[in-house]
């Protein structure tokens, strides 16, 4: 708004009536001339305050407000094909139901399950990356290309992650973390080396001057176990020991599961034991019998320790039962290695008939797909995306997750210069580690590892205030080693037989009769006490006893009563289906109430 004089002017005013434009003004003679210079505005967009809002009419700007209509009215339309991807399949048909309870229970449980399937395919907007593979020409085969011409063909960061290290103290044992951020490598001889290996950063390296079988990564990265000569000892990441577990004794294999802070060890002399990490106890210790175990693995879905025997069985420990739950007869011949994939659905064994077989752990049944080998695989891995790793002496061959569609031909094949030792995909990485005799070696495979990471459960960029945060959050959120089981989801179920045998208990205890007591007192010395006085001793015996077993079942029957006895409502109480009420109700004998005391 501007103050200025209405003659001198020559711009396009209004006169600020408030609001009222219908009026024009028109000076008059007699108005005084001190009184002509008064406040007008320009006429233009409002803006600042004045904008268009709702508290303010339209009208008085002399606009008119034009009504907003949404381009996209309603939900965002989903894809098809991605609601498909993440479908469970069609619904309970609730038709025939009994109870309506139950028809209706099942009926919203489906809509959260429809919910969720949505959810889920909306959210595949967030993740931008995406899985690739090698896709040759038409009189070519992904088979022939080498790794120095995928070397040639990546960006330089991809590129880096292709590497070759020649160490002298072999043969090696590697281990990666769950973020894949980190390499563990030990030697036969003694040598450990951890180390950042994308960014090439030595965390420590050291020799331990003893014999090592096997090393592993605990829950972090500032951790790691390593199986000796003798025993297993626990370092962190600057090389400086922290403890012994001498209970631990000759082991030949390691394990740790991350969500229950177990690591599981297998020995030489076929024991199997789980090392608590957050107490330091050895809470389970069983002997497999099943041989010398060449190879262990674990299942990612139910926590279980897969052993190969060398009778060709696969058995599945848990440490709350010391017998396997389950038993899987593979091969007919001793295994060499088993993998489970990332999911836990399929286990891959192999054996020394030159076969790799995949098996269904959710029906325990198979084999689903068998692959034949020019060799003996000594070694098996499997990737985030489902592509497998074949050791053979020292030719790794890498085929694709396995379908009928798929050819038994290899995807990538290559061969190392010694034999292979260890071999392992690094998570969230397309890049396969493969630890010989003569060192290691970093092998690119387009397509092998997960694109997308999840940051609250494996962050390869991890702060350390997230570390922190993420390793007290691990620990309180510690799932106790008696929940392994085979079907972990049946741990939300109701265990019928346990219920019936309550229910069968609480109705013996009600109908239960009075046992017969014998009672036969010691005989006294001659003339101390005749066949009467003994008589009489027996009757006030029994009759104590049977006093006192009738007041522990009174007592025990009054629980039972007490407990199936059906609560008063509350005075708010609103019955859906109640009594309705009669004029003679006034006749019936009230209800005593107690006296407050």
């Amino acid at each position: 708004m501007k103050s200025c004089d209405f003659q001198e002017e020559s711009h396009d005013f209004f006169i600020d009536t408030g609001g009222n434009h219908s009026e024009e003004f028109i000076p008059s003679a007699n108005t005084p001339k001190v009184q002509q210079n008064f406040v007008v505005g320009i006429k233009e967009k409002p803006f600042g305050k004045f904008r268009h809002r709702g508290k303010f009419p339209p009208k008085k700007f002399g606009g008119v407000r034009k009504q907003y209509q949404n381009k996209y009215p309603g939900p965002a339309p989903i894809d098809p094909e991605s609601l498909e991807k993440h479908s469970r399949g069609p619904g309970i048909d609730v038709k025939g139901g009994k109870k309506s309870f139950h028809t209706a229970r099942i009926k919203k449980k489906e809509i959260y399950y429809e919910f969720a399937n949505e959810q889920a395919a909306r959210t595949e907007i967030l993740l931008k990356e995406d899985e690739g593979y090698i896709e040759p020409d038409e009189d070519e085969e992904t088979a022939e290309y080498t790794q120095g011409e995928i070397l040639d063909n990546v960006d330089i960061t991809a590129a880096t992650k292709g590497f070759d290290l020649k160490l002298d103290f072999g043969t090696y044992r590697l281990k990666y973390t769950r973020n894949g951020r980190h390499l563990l490598l030990g030697g036969r001889k003694g040598h450990i080396a951890a180390l950042d290996w994308v960014r090439k950063k030595l965390s420590c390296e050291t020799n331990v001057m003893e014999e090592i079988s096997d090393v592993s990564w605990l829950h972090l990265e500032t951790m790691f176990a390593v199986a000796q000569k003798q025993y297993v000892n626990i370092y962190d990441k600057n090389g400086t020991e922290l403890h012994c577990v001498k209970r631990l004794f000759r082991i030949n294999r390691m394990e740790f599961l991350p969500y229950h802070f177990l690591l599981s060890t297998v020995s030489d002399t076929g024991y199997l034991s789980w090392l608590d990490v957050s107490v330091g106890e050895v809470v389970a210790n069983f002997h497999a019998k099943v041989g010398r175990i060449r190879s262990v693995c674990q299942n990612p879905y139910n926590a279980l320790m897969c052993l190969a025997g060398s009778k060709g069985v696969v058995s599945m420990w848990a440490p709350s039962q010391p017998e396997p739950v389950a038993k899987l007869l593979c091969h007919a011949c001793p295994l060499s290695a088993v993998a489970a994939d990332a999911t836990g659905l399929n286990l891959f064994t192999a054996g020394f008939d030159n076969n790799v077989k995949v098996w269904d752990l959710r029906q325990l049944s198979g084999p689903l797909h068998i692959y034949r080998t020019r060799a003996t695989v000594q070694e098996l891995a499997i990737s985030q995306r489902g592509l497998m790793g074949f050791a053979m002496g020292n030719l790794v061959e890498i085929y694709k997750k396995p379908s009928a569609l798929v050819s038994t031909t290899p995807y990538l094949r290559h061969r190392i210069d010694g034999f292979i030792s260890g071999l392992q995909f690094c998570p969230y990485e397309d890049v396969l580690g493969v630890s010989t005799a003569r060192g290691f070696t970093s092998l690119l495979v387009p397509g092998a590892g997960e694109p997308n990471f999840d940051a609250r459960e494996a962050n390869p960029f991890m702060s350390l205030s997230q570390r922190r945060e993420h390793e007290v959050h691990a620990l309180l959120e510690k799932i106790p080693m008696e929940l392994i089981s085979l079907e972990p989801n049946k741990i939300a179920e109701v265990d019928v037989p346990t219920l019936k045998d309550k229910l069968e208990a609480k109705r013996k205890m009600m109908l239960t009769k009075a046992p017969k007591i014998d009672f036969e007192p010691r005989r006294k010395a001659k003339g101390k006490g005749g066949s009467a006085q003994r008589a009489k001793n027996r009757q006030i015996v029994r009759d104590a006893k049977l006093r006192e077993f009738k007041k522990d079942l009174r007592t025990a029957q009054k629980e039972i009563m007490k407990e199936h006895r059906d609560k008063e409502p509350a005075d708010d109480f609103i019955p859906l289906e109640g009594k309705s009420k009669n004029v003679l109700d006034r006749f019936r004998p009230k209800k005593k109430q107690k006296k407050s005391e």
